[in-house]
């Protein structure tokens, strides 16, 4: 028993291994550097490998001045005035003809474009003929949407000519524009062009308005026939998109054809024939000959306008068939 006291009591402990720390990735954007670096020198050496000597040249000019135009910067570099700037040499010097920043004064400048008189002409004449088809496509929509003017869209003809945007407004066999014989407007007539002053007073475009009869002979005391008549029609066409909201000195002229210019030339009693010309001039219509003056004016552009007028109804005459003007 004394013995078993005597032997040493052995205590065994574990002995606790701690695996590295966690280093992070830092060395993971350093290769990502390091890898995008040699990628970039083994570009730059193929490219020097595959290209001449004026290549290399090219190249070279292009990193010390990266511009469109040739010898002159569109941005200015920092040159002498900072870090990782051009001088003219590649060796600084203290030759005059070595200013620092490139080109002196002229450095950075930007050259104007320069247009001939006849490209600013055609530039100017695109613009006009967007803003027509813009006006014209406006009318057309205006056309479907109003209540006022959807029952005469068979009556309103809507192109392009030289001198413009023409709108003409022919009569019809049951719905004429005007009293027989008469420059009075109907109701629906002077309604009809009320709606139209509005939409036209964009305060871009001139207007010219010429009225137009037919080849129906008409003469009354003192002379007056077709001419004055239709004058005084165009006149009265004037006087109801006034009353629509144009403004009055937009009005270039007021011209009245009688039958010289007919819309329907097969039939010169055509009811077609009896119209308003509304034309929204463009800037250069002061100095070209009005389209509605021209022999065959009247007559449809393609594809736009009606070439003959409507169906007469057999045994049913009406008075604008045979009215005058």
């Amino acid at each position: 028993m004394a013995a078993n006291r005597e032997r040493p009591v052995i205590i065994l402990r574990p002995i606790k291994r701690v695996a590295g720390g966690h280093h992070g990735g830092a060395w993971k954007v350093a290769y990502a550097d390091f890898v995008t670096a040699m990628m970039a020198f083994f570009l730059v050496m193929w490219i020097v490998g595959i290209t001449d000597k004026q290549q290399r040249a090219a190249i070279s000019e292009y990193f010390k001045n990266p511009s469109a135009v040739v010898g002159k910067s569109l941005k200015p570099a920092p040159g002498a005035n900072g870090p990782g700037g051009a001088a003219d040499r590649l060796i600084p010097t203290t030759s005059a003809v070595a200013v620092a920043g490139g080109h002196g004064a002229e450095f950075g400048a930007r050259e104007p474009m320069k247009l001939s008189p006849q490209q600013a002409r055609d530039i100017a004449r695109e613009e006009e003929k967007r803003r027509l088809d813009a006006l014209k496509q406006t009318l057309e929509e205006a056309v479907e949407r109003s209540q006022a003017l959807a029952p005469f869209k068979d009556q309103l003809l809507i192109d392009l000519t030289p001198e413009g945007l023409r709108i003409q407004i022919v009569d019809k066999q049951n719905r004429p524009m005007f009293d027989n014989a008469s420059a009075r407007l109907k109701d629906y007539a002077h309604a009809l062009l009320g709606e139209m002053g509005g939409l036209l007073n964009d305060a871009h475009h001139r207007i010219a308005l010429s009225g137009h009869t037919d080849e129906v002979p008409y003469h009354s005391a003192g002379g007056y026939g077709n001419w004055e008549l239709s004058a005084e029609r165009a006149n009265a066409a004037r006087r109801a998109l006034v009353e629509g909201g144009l403004e009055e000195d937009r009005i270039s002229r007021v011209v009245g054809l009688a039958a010289s210019v007919p819309f329907d030339k097969r039939d010169p009693r055509s009811p077609l024939n009896r119209r308003i010309s509304i034309v929204v001039q463009n800037p250069e219509a002061d100095v070209m000959t009005p389209a509605d003056s021209l022999p065959g004016s009247g007559a449809p552009a393609p594809g736009a306008l009606p070439e003959v007028g409507p169906n007469r109804v057999a045994g049913a005459p009406d008075e604008s068939d045979h009215g005058h003007g």
